[in-house]
């Protein structure tokens, strides 16, 4: 909040020195509250220069993470010899293997039937007003009230009976009995799908049978397999696959170590570091922003030289060098991928135990990072929050001095205004004064006096 300008309209000669003396008056007193304005502009910077170091710190800390995973795993790729049939990942292997899909005789569906039927929009459904609805191996009672019981009632007590199916009416124009009842699995797979009018007596079915939903059914390895589901996840460790259409032709599914994989975690690293560093070079040196010398800036720069210094004594992968990673003299890295491609096989071998896991090797240092950057404990976000805390304590006393300077302003105008009109009635006064002694003088002399 702002102090609002006080109008001063004087009618004394002296009405511009009380005005000047009023805005020096507001003036002096505006200066705690421009001084505190400052703050809290320096305040809102830091943080905004604090953000940008955490966005950075971030995309670093997930590319480091990223290219432990891709070590870890060996940098294994998954791959389908028929994409347009299965779609395979890797999620979490850790050596190489092949598979071979022999059949794939039918995919996962679920199952929806329609009513044998069709009904008027008031028409009943039930000749009894209770039918049984079955899905798997649970059934489910439902009495239809009389002014209920027709096909939207009907669809309406299903779906509240949170049984596993969505029921919705399919109308088809016709003049007379246009509406259709369809019940639709949620789930995919085979399954007993049913709606039996009066279960106790005639037991009617008021659904068609026809696709009573269907399980994914091939072959690996040549053994035979079911599952409820299109994604496979539970049939071959760290491998997971997604049938697409079905194929009497084998499918070859392979894992395989990859050298774009690593290099492409390599060059993401990279980028990352060279973002990161551009974001802690603007808080150090000669044109410093305000985090100069912050311990949050301090702990990045002493974490970033840990991972470039980082090296082994054995093998002959010792330091990000040798896998292609070079800095010049100014501190940006890139990533030489003709000195990476002429690593033999054996050396890759190395470079992923020189990289490591999150809790081995080069890897292991990202620990160092998630304490910066975690978004509930890390430093960044304790930091970020002491800021909004000092920001919400100066906006509050900023509030204070506004009042405080409101109300001076207030007080001095008021007292000036009474001011500068007992000196414009003494200016009126002293006018009358000196007319009637001029009048004196004129009568007397017939001359006014110089």
């Amino acid at each position: 909040m702002g102090i609002t300008p006080l109008a001063f309209t004087g009618i004394s000669t002296f009405s511009e020195d009380l005005r000047t003396i009023l805005e020096r008056t507001v003036k002096i007193a505006s200066l705690p509250l421009q001084a505190l304005q400052n703050e809290t502009a320096d305040v809102l910077t830091r943080r905004t220069q604090l953000g940008s170091l955490s966005v950075a710190a971030s995309a670093f800390q997930s590319s480091f993470q990223a290219l432990a995973r891709v070590a870890e795993n060996k940098a294994l790729a998954a791959a389908s010899s028929n994409t347009a049939a299965v779609a395979v990942t890797n999620s979490g292997a850790t050596a190489a293997a092949a598979y071979t899909l022999n059949q794939i005789t039918s995919l996962a569906a679920a199952a929806s039937e329609t009513s044998l039927a069709g009904y008027d929009s008031g028409a009943a459904v039930s000749a009894t007003g209770t039918v049984r609805l079955t899905v798997g191996a649970q059934s489910h009672d439902i009495a239809l009230a009389p002014d209920r019981n027709n096909i939207a009632g009907l669809r309406d007590a299903i779906n509240n009976l949170n049984a596993g199916v969505t029921a919705s009416i399919l109308t088809t124009g016709a003049p007379a009995n246009g509406n259709f009842l369809v019940v639709t699995a949620s789930n995919l797979g085979a399954t007993t799908l049913a709606l039996r009018d009066d279960p106790g007596g005639a037991n009617t079915n008021l659904l068609s049978a026809t696709n009573q939903g269907a399980d994914a059914a091939f072959q690996l390895n040549g053994v035979p397999v079911t599952r409820k589901s299109n994604t496979v996840n539970d049939l071959i460790g760290g491998l997971t696959f997604t049938l697409k259409q079905t194929s009497a032709t084998p499918i070859q599914l392979s894992l395989a170590t990859t050298r774009s994989e690593l290099s492409g975690a390599l060059t993401d690293l990279v980028n990352k570091y060279n973002a990161l560093t551009t974001e802690i070079d603007r808080q150090v040196g000669e044109n410093a922003g305000l985090l100069s010398g912050d311990l949050v800036v301090r702990d990045l720069q002493d974490s970033l030289r840990q991972v470039t210094s980082y090296s082994v004594a054995a093998g002959s992968i010792k330091g990000l060098a040798s896998l292609g990673i070079v800095f010049d003299k100014s501190g940006v890295a890139s990533f030489d991928s003709a000195a990476f491609q002429a690593l033999s096989d054996p050396q890759i071998n190395e470079a992923f135990d020189f990289l490591g896991s999150s809790t081995a090797g080069l890897g292991a240092l990202a620990t160092r990072f998630q304490q910066a950057t975690d978004p509930v404990t890390g430093s960044i976000k304790i930091q970020q929050d002491d800021y909004d805390r000092t920001d919400r304590r100066l906006q509050d006393q900023i509030s204070v001095l506004n009042v405080r300077v409101a109300d001076l302003q207030a007080s001095v105008g008021r007292r000036l205004q009474t001011y500068d009109a007992l000196l414009g009635q003494l200016e009126s006064q002293q006018r009358i004064l000196e007319a009637s002694i001029q009048s004196v003088n004129f009568s007397l002399f017939g001359k006014q006096q110089g």
